[in-house]
This record gives C-alpha cells, sequence and structure tokens, in this order.
C-alpha cells in the first residue's frame, strides 16, 4: 500500500492539477503543478489572489477538523494535527477523486486566432512557430477576419518608418473592435465571443514596447521574437488583468524543435528557418537590436524539417536567415564533428566580429540538403556580400538543385558611404565579388537592395550608386528612401540631414534607372527553355494559364495546355498541375515577367541530366566539324 507522502506525489505529478488546503484561519496555501518547464520573462509580475475557477482540483478541510482537535490538552503534542495529518487527509482524498490526465489534444478550445504579418519572410516563417505554439496551447482555430476573433496577433516589421505606421493604423482598428466590443456584436459587425485581446509580436515590440503598451489600452500583450514560447502564459496574464510583457533577446533561442503550422496549407513552396539574429552592427539597421546576436540551428534539425515538408509535397525550400550564409551550426563540435574549411569571407571583404567557435558552415548545409533531396530546389535569404566564399560558389554550379540566384545587397555604390554604413567593403570589392559570381556561374541571377538618402549622401556618392546599378544589372532591386532608426550607430553619430524632397527624387531617379536595366536581363531569356515550378493559376488568367517560378526566379506564365510527360512512369500527355515542374520555352518579356509556351512536364533532376547531354552533344558536333 502507496504512503500517504507517495499518493500526494502522484497527484502532484498530474499535469493541469492544482491542490488548495484550507485552514481554519481563512488563510490558504497552494500546492501547484502547472507546467514541467517554468518559464522566465521580462513581465511585470504581481501578487494577486487566485480567481474563483481555475483548472485542476481542491481538496478543502472543514473548520469541523480544527474543532475535533481543540479540546487536546497542549502537553499532549503526539495527538495535535501535523503536516502529516494533513498529508493523509490529502491521500485519503485523492483516493476518492483522481482527475483523469488531460493531454494537449483533449484542451478546450481557449479561443480563435486572426493574425497579420509586416515586413520579411522571416516574420511569416515566425508567424507559422507562433501557430505551432498556440496550437500546443488550445488555440486550434484560425480565422480570416479579425472580427471572428479572440486574439489577433500582429507581426511587425521595424526596418522603416512607414512598415510601422501601417501597424499602427491596424492597432487603431483592433482596438475599436476590442473597446467597442459589445456594440458590434450587437449590429453584427463582430462575432468574437469576448472583446479580442491584442498581441503585438516581432521586431516592433522589441523595439518600442513601453510605448505600445501605454498606448491607451489597445494592446494587451507584447512578445519579442526570442520569446514567442511565452505567448500563452502572457495570454493568461491578460485575465488577471495584467499586460503581458516579454521582449528578452536570447543568444540561443532558434525554435530547433518546433515544427511550424503552415499559413499556406497548399502551397509548394515554405521557408525554413536555420538561423536568427545577426552580428554586423551596419550603422543603418536596427535588426542586431530587435533579432539579437546570430546563432544557428543543427544542421540534422534542418534536414528533420525538410523531410517532413517533401512527405507533405513541397518542391521548394527558401531558406532563411537575417544573415543567413553566415550559418555556423558548432553544435556538434564536441562531438568530434568534422568543421568546414577555414572560415574565410569573400576576398576584400571585413567583418567588426570575429567568429569564436566554427562548426558547419553554410556550404556545408546546402551540401547535405542538395543530397538528401534531389528532386526538391532550394533557394535562400537574406545573405551577406562578405559570406560567399569559393566552395559555396562552386557549390552552388555543381549542384543543379540549389537554384542559380544570389542576393546581393548592396545598399549604395559608393565607397564612403559605404564606410558610413560600416558595410565592411568597397565599391571595387563588391564589383570584383560580382564578376567571380558570373565567371563560376554563369547564368546566374542577381538581386540587391539600395539606400538613398542616407546621413550625408553628396549628388556625388548618390550617382556612384546610379552607375553601379547600370554597371551590374540586376534581375531585381529593393530599394528605399534613408529612414533613421533609433538605437542604431547612425542615430547616435551621424544627422540624417537629406531632405525628404532629395531622398524621393533619388529614389525615384533609380527605380527608373533599374527598371532599364532589368529589361534586359529579361529580354536575354527570350527562346531559352527554361525549367519552371508551377505555383498554381495566373490571377489575370485563372482558367486558362498557370504561372511559376524559373531557376532565377522569374516568374513565368503560359497557357494550361495538355503536354508530353517525361516520366517514364507516368508517360501521355496531360494538363500541367501545381507542384509540376513543366518545360517553359520563353516567347516574350517584360519588366518584371515572362510568356511561354509549356513543352514538356518532367523531373527536376530528369531535365538537368537531358540538358548535360545536350551540351556534350553539342560540343561533340563543334569537335567534328573542326
Amino acid at each position: 500500500m502507496a504512503s500517504p507522502l507517495s499518493s500526494l506525489s502522484s497527484i502532484l505529478s498530474q499535469p493541469h492539477c492544482a491542490i488548495r488546503i484550507r485552514l481554519p484561519t481563512r488563510c490558504c496555501f497552494g500546492l501547484q503543478s502547472l507546467s514541467p518547464k517554468p518559464h522566465l520573462s521580462s513581465s511585470r509580475c504581481n501578487l494577486r489572489t487566485p480567481p474563483p475557477s481555475r483548472p485542476g482540483f481542491s481538496l478543502t478541510f472543514s473548520r469541523k477538523f480544527s474543532q475535533s482537535h481543540s479540546h487536546l490538552p497542549l502537553s499532549n503534542k503526539s495527538e495535535v494535527p501535523s503536516l502529516h495529518s494533513f498529508i493523509a487527509q490529502a491521500a485519503v482524498a485523492s483516493s476518492e477523486v483522481q482527475p483523469d490526465p488531460v493531454s494537449a489534444s483533449e484542451i478546450l478550445p481557449r479561443g480563435r486566432i486572426y493574425h497579420e504579418t509586416y515586413g520579411c519572410q522571416m516574420n511569416i516563417n515566425d508567424m507559422e512557430i507562433v501557430l505551432s505554439i498556440m496550437k500546443k496551447a488550445g488555440y486550434n482555430e484560425v480565422v480570416e477576419v479579425p472580427e471572428s476573433a479572440e486574439v489577433i496577433f500582429i507581426n511587425t516589421c521595424a526596418i522603416r518608418d512607414n512598415a510601422e505606421q501601417k501597424v499602427w493604423q491596424r492597432l487603431n482598428y483592433f482596438w475599436f473592435l476590442k473597446r467597442h466590443w459589445k456594440s458590434n456584436v450587437s449590429i453584427g459587425r463582430a462575432d468574437s465571443l469576448h472583446p479580442p485581446k491584442v498581441v503585438v509580436l516581432g521586431c516592433m515590440a522589441e523595439r518600442l514596447k513601453d510605448k505600445i503598451l501605454d498606448a491607451d489600452k489597445m494592446v494587451d500583450v507584447v512578445c519579442g521574437p526570442d520569446a514567442y514560447r511565452d505567448l500563452p502564459r502572457l495570454l493568461e496574464e491578460v485575465d488577471y488583468g495584467q499586460k503581458g510583457i516579454n521582449t528578452l533577446l536570447s543568444l540561443e533561442e532558434t525554435y530547433a524543435d518546433i515544427s511550424p503550422v503552415r499559413i499556406s496549407k497548399n502551397s509548394v513552396t515554405a521557408f525554413v528557418s536555420i538561423m536568427r539574429g545577426c552580428n554586423n552592427m551596419c550603422s543603418f539597421c536596427i535588426v542586431p537590436f530587435t533579432r539579437g546576436r546570430e546563432r544557428s540551428r543543427p544542421v540534422e534539425s534542418i534536414i528533420r524539417e525538410v523531410a517532413e515538408l517533401w512527405k507533405e509535397g513541397v518542391k521548394e525550400v527558401m531558406l532563411l536567415g537575417q544573415n543567413v550564409n553566415s550559418y555556423n551550426d558548432a553544435s556538434g563540435f564536441d562531438k568530434e564533428v568534422e568543421p568546414g574549411a577555414n572560415w574565410k569571407l569573400s576576398e576584400g571583404f571585413s567583418s567588426k566580429c570575429k567568429v569564436k567557435e566554427t562548426g558547419l558552415r553554410f556550404s556545408d548545409l546546402l551540401d547535405r540538403l542538395s543530397t538528401e533531396f534531389p528532386e526538391m530546389r532550394f533557394r535562400y535569404t537574406s545573405p551577406h556580400p562578405k559570406d560567399f566564399p569559393d566552395e559555396l560558389l562552386y557549390l552552388m554550379r555543381d549542384r543543379y538543385n540549389v537554384c542559380k540566384s544570389i542576393h546581393l545587397p548592396a545598399q549604395t555604390g559608393s565607397s564612403t558611404v559605404l564606410e558610413r554604413m560600416r558595410r565592411g567593403y568597397t565599391r571595387e570589392a563588391y564589383l570584383d565579388l560580382v564578376q567571380k559570381i558570373r565567371r563560376i556561374i554563369p547564368d546566374v541571377g542577381i538581386t540587391s537592395d539600395f539606400i538613398c538618402g542616407f546621413c550625408g549622401e553628396t549628388e556625388e556618392e548618390y550617382a556612384d550608386t546610379i552607375s553601379l546599378l547600370k554597371a551590374v544589372g540586376y534581375d531585381m532591386a529593393y530599394m528605399f528612401a534613408y529612414s533613421m532608426r533609433e538605437k542604431t550607430h547612425a542615430h547616435r553619430n551621424y544627422v540624417d540631414d537629406v531632405p525628404d524632397n532629395i531622398k524621393q527624387r533619388r529614389l525615384a531617379e533609380m527605380i527608373e534607372v533599374f527598371r532599364e536595366s532589368t529589361g534586359q536581363c529579361y529580354d536575354s531569356q527570350i527562346g531559352t527553355v527554361q525549367l519552371v515550378l508551377v505555383e498554381g493559376p495566373n490571377k489575370r488568367a485563372p482558367d486558362t494559364e498557370l504561372i511559376g517560378k524559373t531557376d532565377r526566379g522569374h516568374r513565368v506564365s503560359f497557357k494550361n495546355t495538355p503536354v508530353p510527360h517525361w516520366d517514364d512512369d507516368v508517360g501521355g500527355n496531360q494538363n500541367p498541375r501545381v507542384g509540376d515542374f513543366v518545360e517553359v520555352r520563353i516567347l516574350t518579356s517584360t519588366r518584371a515577367s515572362l510568356f511561354g509556351e509549356a513543352l514538356a512536364i518532367t523531373k527536376l533532376s530528369l531535365f538537368y541530366s537531358n540538358a548535360d547531354e545536350a551540351i556534350v552533344d553539342e560540343q561533340n558536333l563543334k569537335s567534328s566539324c573542326l
């Protein structure tokens, strides 16, 4: 027979269970088992009385218990009720009322979720991680409109002021849904079961946490990028009248053990985060202050996630990171895992942050992925130009399923502005890298980022950016007028002295120059045969046309007509479907898209095998003619 103490231990081990022992003096103390892993946060903590209805059960000792012992003389200490007596009574009661263990799948629904995401692809992937965490906590339903939600998530971006202004506009509307909930429900504008809890996530949450929480009760929870595991607890804080806040940055959090809930259920493409944070400390950039220092997921956890995506029918994966090609998995270093080659940077590039512990590099990860998933395409973003050692470029050239597309952020074409930006390279070093990339990977597509109007930028320095745009000839570019961010090196040391009207004029000129050069890139594809991964119907002609992307990332649309299927196991003519790889001959181009005719449905490996054979045949023909 189990002892009373062991019986009580078994009670306490029950998940989602609490014991409350009421003492005769109207005081109570609680023994609770709420979570196997306590959460630490920077939230504001207050002592409070437990609410009347909490999950679990309680054991109440009536006043009669103490009265039945009140006649005992004090000298007879052996008969005075001790803690052992309370434990014994608790054990007896527990034998009568044994709660059933509650599994995660049996937790009652906690509320419907609505979510919006602003900013980069990392934010989209972060939202998928959040949905996974919330699903495990019992928040299973996601709705399409905020009027139907009990919890509203808005995942934010702090890179530029324009992105923050959009978020404030949406927060004003969510505040209206919350403040006027009764009237909104009564007139049918909303159908949520209670006023929605508004949760701000992401970079803006970390940067403006105090301002957001003080904004007229507009927001209930503020949660930074490294604290998403704490969201269920933060939402419970709101039930007790508190504001939930956790914006602590982590040196270790990568969410490697969490399987994201994919937002686009039927998509054949997916995002996979491989690292977080940035160590570069560029003077204009807020990312190191909102996302923290660099840390990378173990290679094996990435392989597992990609394997799951392959089983779900995903054909293309975008590897994500704030500085994705700085990937450094040192987790197996102590286990005699062979690290990559010496930690070399691109020629002519430098870094203010030295790598202290080297492990498997980005090229090592790409090597594993491209080998183990030969019928899946891989892209990556966003890299830094300093982390393109030769072995990465040669791997991209030799692996047909690593897309020949490189994002190479220049930011400016002026060496003096690059120095003020603390980018770690000159205009000349950048152009040398572009030439090396195109020499090793001849048909590569190059994209970039540009900022105009940075602190102190003169007309001569701006002209260097225009000339760089013309010299390189980018497939695509993101271009912005400079927006100073608090906490950055530029905010502390420089003056944002370029007038807004000049910034906007320069931006318009940059866009026009880019359009002229990118048109040439697209025109060069006419007459070629490209392998296109079909992503869905063309929105402009959904009944007759399909659309997808080439290896270089160009969008291609084509008529949906029956074509041969080169796979021996299928054969015959059939219409291409979403997820098919289709050979398409390019017929026409615009400055942003291509149009062609479908030739055949094929496999990724088969297309490039046939292409290699065609090259060999052409070379043999030239040799025989000589």
